[in-house]
């Protein structure tokens, strides 16, 4: 990866400004075994958080070797993000966006208009403005870089300015095959938090590329600052 001075600081949404994840995951889980009695849904399910809904379902059928209609996954996809919508704030989040003077865009596996909601109903929406990119919008979600690319080009930065904020394996990989610095965050309900579950989670995400983790998002700022400055001094 070329140095470059830091100019852009790339969040998803689901997992890392909102702690969403564990819900929709419940929702999945729930409308799942109600539809497949006596599947045991959830250990197949959840390494697969971070994908596009569409796909944890398919993935899920394919695993347990059930299956699902076109109208099972619209019906429940429709739930997942009406829920997890709902879900509320990370503790810190709003100070933390508050102290980084950098140029702030959403980058989402999700669908623009359920963002855009997500964004209004928090108050997030005065950090990212319509700097809103999502997987409905790029020809491939992630894991592949589409989503990441978007982002720094309606910014009008290189990819190697970019800092980027992701929760998942799914989107650790994105962002790293975008060609940015990834800061993967553990502090999610659905891991558990770094003395639970976060431990093997924060492993799979180093493992994609994510070069620090960290658990609380009141050390974003202080985070972001540590990157700026390494990038500065290895810039030529």
């Amino acid at each position: 990866m070329a140095n470059a001075a830091i100019q852009a600081l790339i969040c998803d949404c689901d997992g890392v400004l909102i702690d969403s994840e564990a819900v929709a995951a419940s929702v999945l889980v729930r409308e799942l075994e109600a539809r497949w009695p006596g599947a045991v849904v959830a250990p197949v399910l959840m390494p697969l958080l971070g994908q596009r809904i569409e796909r944890v379902l398919g993935g899920t059928s394919e695993a347990l070797g059930r299956s699902l209609s076109a109208a099972d996954v619209d019906a429940i996809r429709t739930v997942a993000e009406r829920e997890a919508a709902e879900a509320p704030l990370f503790a810190g989040v709003v100070e933390a966006l508050d102290a980084i003077a950098l140029t702030k865009a959403c980058a989402s596996n999700s669908y623009t208009a359920v963002v855009r909601r997500v964004l209004e109903r928090t108050g997030l929406v005065r950090f990212f403005g319509d700097r809103i990119y999502c997987a409905d919008s790029v020809a491939k979600p992630k894991p592949a870089p589409d989503v990441y690319l978007a982002a720094a080009q309606g910014l009008g930065v290189a990819p190697q300015a970019c800092i980027v904020v992701e929760d998942s394996v799914t989107g650790v990989s994105a962002a790293r095959a975008a060609g940015m610095r990834v800061l993967g965050f553990v502090g999610g309900a659905h891991v558990g938090g770094a003395h639970v579950g976060g431990d093997a989670h924060a492993h799979e995400l180093r493992e994609v590329g994510a070069q620090t983790i960290f658990d609380d998002m009141r050390m974003l700022p202080g985070l972001v600052a540590d990157w700026m400055q390494k990038a500065e001094a290895s810039a030529p």
